[in-house]
């Protein structure tokens, strides 16, 4: 691990209310320059989500989790390959 800058490890995906699902997701941890040119290079927006975050909190204290959901971002599933599906599966 220390001959990368980027690390990638399959964490699994949690529910607004942080219970496990049943998919992972991809975490990437990145280093040295990968840090640099993630941050002089690669982004492109950043957007102020406080008040969004907030009232997600507001409605899932109220019970109203179907509310909170759908101020959550859109999110696009990744599809793997079998092959990468099968390496994913025997690392679990």
């Amino acid at each position: 691990m220390r001959a990368t800058c980027v690390r990638i490890q399959w964490d699994p995906e949690r529910g607004l209310r942080l219970d496990r699902l049943d998919h992972r997701s991809i975490q990437v941890g990145l280093t040295g320059e990968a840090v640099v040119r993630y941050v002089d290079d690669w982004i492109v927006s950043i957007a102020e989500v406080t008040s969004r975050m907030e009232r997600i909190r507001a409605l899932l204290a109220a019970g109203q989790d179907d509310q909170a959901r759908a101020l959550l971002p859109q999110e696009t599933p990744y599809p793997l390959s079998p092959g990468l599906a099968a390496i994913v599966s025997a690392s679990e």
